[in-house]
């Protein structure tokens, strides 16, 4: 049983209709502090698939951000028969161009065994729901050019802006 805290930020998977190979027993909901020891070997799943290796600092400071309210970072899950199958983290930030602010959707990931029946496409579903709650005016996100699978969905339900993305790190 999800703690109460849990159970007021709860939405169901965005699914209109019943699509083939939908799970229709997904549930897709805010991340609670209960959910770390499920959610990390996600998250550890997600660095893998980029050849990264984020620090256990970072990781600590990444998921007390995403369970404090003041913080503009959020983490959401999605649950198939109470296990937790996917992940996705946005950060709703200003823009220069629009009075509403964006949301950038900067991880998605989404189990081995659970894809290819809907989890990641509610996940972003849920992510596009909370932006329009917020009243954002635009969602994006970026990807490797490597991950031809991931881009199948998002040249499906987004569009490619054509930016190219340049970057120092310091």
């Amino acid at each position: 049983m999800l703690p109460k805290s849990c159970l007021a930020k709860t939405v169901r998977s965005l699914a209109k209709a019943m699509h083939k190979g939908v799970l229709t027993n997904m549930i897709v909901r805010m991340a609670c502090e209960t959910d770390f020891e499920s959610w990390l070997p996600l998250w550890k799943g997600y660095q893998q698939f980029y050849k990264a290796d984020i620090s256990e600092k970072t990781t600590a400071i990444t998921w007390a951000r995403f369970l404090d309210a003041s913080e503009p970072m959020h983490c959401a899950v999605a649950e198939v028969d109470k296990k937790i199958v996917g992940l996705v983290h946005y950060i709703q930030h200003r823009s220069c161009w629009t009075v509403g602010d964006y949301v950038y959707l900067q991880d998605l990931f989404v189990d081995t065994s659970a894809r290819g029946h809907g989890v990641g496409r509610a996940l972003i579903g849920f992510v596009y729901a909370k932006a329009e709650e917020a009243g954002a005016s635009r969602v994006w996100w970026l990807t490797h050019e490597t991950n031809t699978d991931a881009m199948l969905l998002y040249d499906r339900i987004a569009e490619k802006s054509g930016f190219l993305q340049y970057r120092k790190l310091l």
